[in-house]
């Protein structure tokens, strides 16, 4: 996927004052780039393709819910900003990097996310009032650990989406030695080589 064509993919799907905020995102990260690693240098020129619509992917395999959308381990906003520029819904960041959590926050309020909370701490030290609706993480942990430090967030409802590499079979068998539930690869769209985890009903053996 090109540059070209990522866009026109967001602009297809979500619209051109969408993607007007996408770019003033892109603008955000790459000035930040400058003062602390966020993204791969090699990546910055296909940052559209790479982390835009990469993360964007995601909205189409989440269910149509208006409950809250938690993102673990946001680092640089994706997919978290990503899916709170293109989804209304209320999303929740985890970054416990302050360096980080600064970035996050002055990016919100920059774009004028007000629907967005970042927590700024590790996953195991999140509290919330109801179980998340949807739960994300890239390149964040393998599939056993991400489930041992976010079980506690989710119930059975919850629909968790994994952006995996190459090794997302053997991590998906590696995660059914202890944990449970229906899980779904799905090919990316930026990526032959990748693909995302959709997982269900996710629970300890």
């Amino acid at each position: 996927m090109t540059e070209h064509e990522a866009r026109q993919w967001i602009i297809d799907r979500f619209g051109v004052s969408r993607e007007t905020q996408i770019e003033r995102f892109c603008a955000l990260v790459l000035e930040e780039s400058n003062r602390q690693n966020l993204i791969a240098q090699s990546t910055i020129p296909e940052i559209w393709a790479r982390h835009i619509v990469d993360s964007a992917q995601l909205i189409g395999l989440a269910p149509d819910s208006d409950g809250e959308w938690l993102d673990i381990g946001s680092g640089a906003g994706f997919p978290g900003i990503v899916v709170a520029i293109l989804r209304d819904a209320p999303i929740r960041m985890i970054e416990p990097r302050k360096r980080r959590v600064d970035f996050l926050a002055s990016a919100c309020e920059t774009l004028g996310l007000r629907h967005v909370s970042i927590d700024p701490v590790k996953v195991e030290k999140v509290m919330l009032q109801r179980p998340a609706a949807i739960i994300s993480a890239r390149a964040v942990a393998a599939l056993p650990k991400l489930f041992s430090a976010g079980a506690h967030l989710a119930d059975k409802n919850s629909c968790w989406l994994l952006p995996k590499g190459q090794s997302v079979h053997s991590e998906v068998e590696e995660a059914r030695k202890s944990w449970q539930g229906v899980f779904h690869v799905e090919q990316s769209l930026t990526n032959s080589d990748s693909a995302i985890v959709v997982a269900r009903e996710v629970r300890s053996r």
